[in-house]
């Protein structure tokens, strides 16, 4: 407890020291600077700096990010730049893969590779430890597999949706080993493994309402089906259960070679259950409750955690109310809590 005390003194009295050398940087470019001001070069900077955090600094931060509060005192770094966490690129050096006496600073790979094109972002990154890899889709259509342990491409796909729909999720089958993604009226699932082409999968439509976030549950043995939750812009919360017997009777529906093979909603058993009264914000299953949670800006209904046979019956589920709703939650299981986010 001492020692963060301790350690929030000296990032107060750091902060405070940038705040002056912003000040007087700003008087200078303005003109109005006088003698009187106290002047901060980086000797003194560099005294005080180390005075306050020890060896936990390295010169060559301190240097980076005096640099740039003098060349910009408009754009003002973030106090963590100090200790090196926004090293752009490593060069591998073992100084920077050593272990930070105030933060764990791990050493970090720039991918050069274009994931995503302009105007596009990263709607879900999921890791998949099993297999050592890191899935990411982006808004636009670009779903990405990563291989952690060669530090590069594992295989990637670009998937431009003809409706314009944009991709709001993504999760890992774990036993048919799909990826799988949803749109605003789809849901995408990926062979990633195909060989023979990045566009093999399945497209399964209509959706009657738009499609907002995804995850997988993970409840069965069977190692034929995989069962997903997902939520919608309704307040509705869907549970679909996928098997390979689901995808093999419906690969003759291409219309062209290389092209996703359209599945019809309609075919598929999809059950679903109306637990808000605005969008779901976010589904996830818990296994060590063996329960699933999901979420809402819905003041009266803002969370519901419940037995996932709860969207097959009426029966009453147990649910709470946030003021504003909630945005998203988490579950620890070290202290068997669920912390929600509004």
């Amino acid at each position: 407890a001492l020692e963060v005390m301790d350690f929030k003194n000296a990032l107060e009295q750091f902060q405070n020291l940038v705040e002056k050398m912003i000040t007087r940087k700003t008087k200078e470019c303005s003109g109005v600077c006088t003698k009187d001001d106290d002047e901060i070069d980086y000797d003194k900077f560099y005294t005080t700096t180390r005075t306050l955090f020890g060896p936990a600094v390295k010169d060559h931060n301190v240097q980076a990010f005096f640099r740039k509060i003098m060349s910009n005192p408009d754009e003002r770094p973030e106090w963590l730049e100090i200790f090196g966490c926004f090293i752009g690129e490593s060069d591998g050096s073992s100084s920077q893969l050593k272990e930070n006496m105030v933060l764990l600073v791990s050493g970090k790979q720039q991918i050069t590779h274009s994931v995503v094109k302009r105007k596009d972002v990263i709607k879900g990154i999921v890791k998949v430890p099993v297999l050592d890899f890191t899935i990411t889709a982006s808004q636009k259509g670009v779903l990405t597999v990563f291989n952690n342990q060669r530090k590069s491409f594992f295989s990637y796909f670009f998937y431009f949706h003809q409706d314009t729909a944009w991709i709001t999720g993504c999760d890992f089958l774990p036993h048919l080993k799909f990826v799988v993604a949803v749109t605003e009226s789809t849901v995408i699932v990926w062979d990633y493994k195909s060989k023979e082409s990045k566009n093999d999968g399945f497209v399964i439509k209509p959706m009657k309402n738009c499609l907002l976030c995804v995850c997988t549950v993970t409840t069965s043995d069977d190692l034929a089906k995989d069962s997903i939750l997902m939520g919608d812009d309704k307040g509705y919360v869907y549970l679909l259960t996928l098997t390979s017997d689901d995808f093999i009777m419906k690969q003759c529906k291409a219309e062209k070679e290389s092209q996703f093979k359209i599945v019809d909603s309609e075919a598929l058993n999809i059950v679903k259950r109306k637990l808000h009264d605005d969008w779901v914000g976010k589904v996830k299953y818990i296994p060590a409750l063996k329960r699933f949670g999901s979420c809402s800006t819905d003041r009266i209904n803002s969370m519901v955690l419940d037995d996932i046979k709860r969207l097959e019956d009426n029966l009453p589920v147990k649910e709470f109310s946030v003021p504003k709703g909630v945005n998203a939650f988490t579950y620890c299981g070290k202290a068997k809590v669920i912390v929600t986010g509004g």
